[in-house]
């Protein structure tokens, strides 16, 4: 009797620690060898266990302590609180700023030889200041040259003038190469501030300040705002537009993300809104394309030649659904509704698909989706998406009447997605002009990507030609080698 009971109590002791996860390798094997069918009631009560749990999570919802950040939604986060104090240094704290280098690698001379404002000549003078600026050549070699400018008197417009150094912002120590390399591999590519100052720094043997960096991005987003304004002229006139938004914090405060894009524009922007009003900034009027996106409502707004709602959603749901529905009719519903996005998409993916010539078969779809939508399915979850798709009616099979709209929203998707990482490496931006300044070479970056243009190369170029002659040339168009 006494061994009786000293075996229950043990097994009790090994199911308990095995619905604690507290169960070792030599517990499970002494588990499996009182009994063989005690491994059958253990894998039983961790189901349950398993099962409770996971009910407690789903009642936490999104607010809860446990929920991950990553699967909450923007608009149920908190603010972050806010700084205190005023940002930089004390009052009278010493200045600081980058260290003269240690050598001169090159020194140039400039000297105008008219007035740039009348176009006089000249009396020279003996009035010069140098400046040191530090840059990276293409062989990523740093480089320091010292400019000497002369400045020279005017007597007709009765003042001294001095020629631009167009290799470098004004006031600047580094240079355009360096300013454009480092904004395309934060903006561009998702490099965090840290890393590029510790790439710059390790491997280019040039040190940059954090503060040095964001205002050097802060003056190439200015610089190259009218080229923010080309890439949204050009996915307005695109004939297939994609558009998505994401969640973005500006100072702690909940902002979006939108991102419209063509085969080779990218136009990004940051705003307070998620509603119609954020797409009537965007489409000044009427848009004469077709817009690609998903099934949030604010999209319905837009007047566009045609809408496309993205079917990977549609399926997404339905496997969504599937995993807490089982109910015959909802079985029914979705089995319909699958097989009939598999025929539009099957008919579309034919060599020799053309609206003309297989007018009646997507005639005979367009049916079969107004019959589903209409239709009485006795279930809730089918009810929901039969509205959604009557709602819809027009926008799920547009690609079959015109053969370049994709029938998803993957291109959208995908130029958001690097924006998504910036986001989660850098955490979104800390005031309006930062995310002014996101927007702007995001965009530029991702349209030069897109384009099959070196980022490098174009950026520096054009800072060049801004400083020189004082306007940007136009944003160029795609390569001939990317069609």
């Amino acid at each position: 009797m006494d061994d009786r009971i000293s075996k229950d109590a043990r097994i009790r002791s090994l199911v308990a620690a095995a619905l604690e996860g507290r169960l070792t390798d030599s517990g499970a094997g002494e588990l499996a060898a009182l009994d063989r069918n005690l491994i059958k009631l253990a894998f039983l009560a961790a189901a349950r266990r398993i099962a409770e749990l996971q009910g407690k999570v789903a009642l936490a919802g999104p607010d809860h302590p446990s929920t991950p950040s990553g699967q909450k939604p923007p608009y149920v986060k908190p603010p972050a609180p806010k700084r205190k104090g005023k940002v930089g240094a004390k009052v009278g704290h010493a200045g600081s700023r980058r260290p003269a280098p240690r050598q001169i690698d090159r020194r140039e001379e400039h000297r105008l030889e008219a007035c740039p404002d009348c176009g006089g000549e000249l009396q020279r003078c003996k009035r010069k200041r140098t400046r040191t600026v530090e840059d990276i050549l293409k062989d990523l070699k740093t480089e320091v040259t010292e400019h000497t400018i002369h400045r020279d008197y005017c007597p007709s417009c009765k003042k001294h003038v001095e020629p631009t150094v167009p290799d470098a912002l004004p006031n600047a120590t580094i240079g355009n190469n360096l300013v454009a390399m480092t904004g395309w591999l934060h903006y561009g590519i998702g490099v965090t501030i840290a890393q590029v100052r510790e790439l710059v720094g390790i491997h280019l043997h040039t040190g940059l300040s954090a503060g040095g960096l964001v205002s050097a991005w802060h003056r190439l987003g200015e610089l190259l705002a009218p080229w923010h304004e080309q890439i949204a002229q050009a996915a307005r006139a695109s004939a297939v537009l994609n558009a998505d938004e994401t969640g973005w914090r500006v100072n702690g405060k909940t902002h979006w993300l939108w991102c419209f894009a063509s085969k080779d524009a990218c136009y990004y922007m940051i705003d307070h809104s998620r509603g119609r009003d954020v797409l009537d900034k965007f489409f000044l009027e009427a848009f004469d394309g077709v817009l690609v996106h998903d099934f949030w409502a604010a999209y319905n707004h837009v007047l566009a030649q045609d809408h496309q709602c993205c079917l990977a959603h549609l399926l997404r749901e339905l496997e969504k659904v599937d995993l807490t529905n089982q109910s015959p009719a909802w079985k029914a519903f979705a089995k319909k509704l699958r097989r009939l996005i598999r025929d539009g998409i099957r008919l579309r993916k034919r060599a020799d698909f053309d609206p003309a010539r297989y007018g009646e078969l997507i005639r005979r779809i367009d049916r079969r989706l107004m019959e589903l939508a209409r239709g009485d399915h006795g279930d809730a979850d089918a009810s929901r998406l039969a509205k959604r798709l009557l709602k819809y009616c027009d926008s799920i099979f547009t690609f079959l009447d015109h053969p370049l709209v994709p029938y998803d929203n993957n291109h959208g998707e995908r130029m958001i997605r690097p924006a998504v990482i910036i986001r989660k490496n850098s955490q979104s931006n800390r005031s309006d002009k930062g995310a002014a300044t996101q927007a702007i070479l995001m965009s530029i970056y991702r349209t030069l990507k897109l384009r099959g243009q070196d980022p490098l190369a174009i950026v520096a170029s054009a800072l060049k030609t801004r400083l020189a002659i004082g306007h940007l040339p136009t944003l160029p168009i795609q390569s001939v080698a990317d069609g």
